[in-house]
């Protein structure tokens, strides 16, 4: 029998076939490009998650260093990218069938360098207005777009036997970028890079408890930029796109079928919930206790809650594949419910002896949502064929991306009128055990029409 080559091509770029569910055509060499492919696009995806969330870093620390912003502001800061990322992925989820993996991934990738070199001589000026900062906040979600072409892409390259575990894998390492710029940022603001200020511009002066400190807040935005550079260049040289393909119009028979609603409903409880929860978590704890003495500086807090869902994800993926998308997706959404009703307990403090259990709720949330992000993602190819399931991925991964940006207004709003989140998270036990419902009746129980 003749030797199969996978990776063929007809122009250099396009694969001249691709059959992941042909055993003989995996084992002969197509499941090395497969994972090949899932290793460069996550790298990538990391980065954009990244720039996505930058600014849910930078939030916190621009009133500390001059600029005269109210809490309703920094949280609508807060929400713009996230509005950005969504309405950008309803583009995006139908761009990997029309200019193939490689072209789609590299570009978006390098398109991250504008809100990059944006925010980076942004924050260094004070003075810079609120509609610049609020232009720069919605670039950054150009970020948040990608994710709905990269998981598509993925989804092409994988048998469905091994879906839930690549796209776990790929979509938790890419959440781990919300951790990583949550984490980095505090800790890389604290020092001159390359000769301090001459490279950097001027640092501005920190002062908390009588310290004083000197903080590059540019850097959290710097320290990135040659990162996607090489992340961006190098999906150009070496991905390759699967030969899939369907024009814009061909693409939209997926809103025909009732599980495209359904399952855009389920992921945003969870990833809706994960992203929006990711992106104001330090703002809420700057909120919700930064008013008491000794307060905790909410980014030495907040990154441990995408961590956790990050992580949790990753894990899922193959549980979900043993045990079924639906059944996984079940216990995570009751145990989100039971979280959200958690935390309504630990939203109006007397001081901070209920902020352990606070973050305690908020991480175990954060975790079932994580869960739940991997087992959705294992439903929807089962539910689809290969084409048809890309598109569903991207387009609810597009609606769930609304998530920063209605979770950032739902807390403005809530803290306008109520001086607290508590109202907010009544309405997500609410949704969430709606969707417990929705997939119990739909996927979940025994005799479901489709279980998956």
């Amino acid at each position: 029998m003749a030797t199969l080559n996978p990776s063929a091509t007809t122009d250099g770029t396009w694969l001249s076939r691709w059959e992941p569910e042909n055993t003989s055509f995996w084992s002969a060499g197509a499941s090395g490009l497969a994972w090949r492919t899932l290793t460069i696009t996550t790298l990538n995806l990391t980065m954009a998650f990244i720039v996505w969330f930058l600014v849910s870093a930078l939030v916190v620390r621009l009133p500390q260093i001059g600029f005269k912003f109210t809490p309703q502001q920094l949280f609508w800061l807060a929400a713009m990218p996230g509005l950005a990322g969504g309405t950008l992925r309803l583009v995006h989820m139908f761009l990997t069938p029309m200019f193939g993996t490689r072209l789609v991934v590299s570009l978006s990738t390098l398109s991250l360098l504008i809100p990059l070199v944006g925010w980076f001589y942004a924050v260094q000026d004070p003075g810079t207005p609120y509609w610049m900062l609020m232009l720069l906040a919605f670039l950054a979600g150009l970020g948040g777009g990608n994710f709905s072409s990269f998981m598509p892409s993925t989804s092409l390259f994988f048998p469905k036997r091994l879906q839930g575990t690549a796209l776990a894998i790929q979509a938790g390492i890419g959440n781990f970028g919300v951790s990583i710029v949550q984490f980095v940022t505090p800790w890389i603001i604290g020092f001159a890079l390359m000769g301090g200020a001459a490279f950097m511009g001027d640092s501005q002066t920190l002062t908390k408890a009588g310290v004083q400190s000197q903080v590059y807040l540019q850097n959290a935005a710097a320290v990135m930029i040659p990162f996607t550079f090489v992340f961006g260049v190098s999906a150009w040289l070496m991905l390759k796109s699967v030969p899939v393909k369907a024009n814009f119009a061909q693409q939209f028979d997926i809103f025909r079928s009732g599980h495209t609603w359904s399952m855009t409903s389920l992921y945003m409880m969870t990833f809706g919930a994960f992203s929006g929860l990711a992106a104001t978590f330090p703002l809420l704890i700057k909120q919700i206790y930064g008013g008491f003495e000794g307060a905790p500086d909410p980014l030495a807090w907040a990154f441990y809650g995408p961590l956790v869902g990050s992580a949790a994800r990753v894990v899922a993926g193959p549980l979900s594949d043993k045990l079924g998308g639906a059944r996984v997706t079940h216990w995570a959404g009751l145990g989100m419910l039971a979280s959200a009703v958690w935390v309504t307990t630990l939203t109006s403090p007397t001081g901070l002896d209920s902020f352990p259990m606070f973050v305690a709720g908020m991480l175990t949330m954060f975790f079932f949502a994580g869960v739940g992000n991997a087992s959705t993602f294992k439903q929807m190819p089962m539910l689809f064929e290969p084409r048809q399931a890309g598109g569903v991925i991207g387009f609810t991964a597009a609606i769930a991306a609304y998530g920063p940006f209605l979770f950032g207004m739902l807390f403005a709003a809530s803290f306008g009128a109520f001086k607290s989140a508590t109202p907010v998270f009544y309405g997500l036990a609410a949704f969430f055990a709606f969707n417990v419902v929705l997939n119990w009746w739909m996927y979940a129980r025994r005799g479901a029409a489709n279980p998956c």
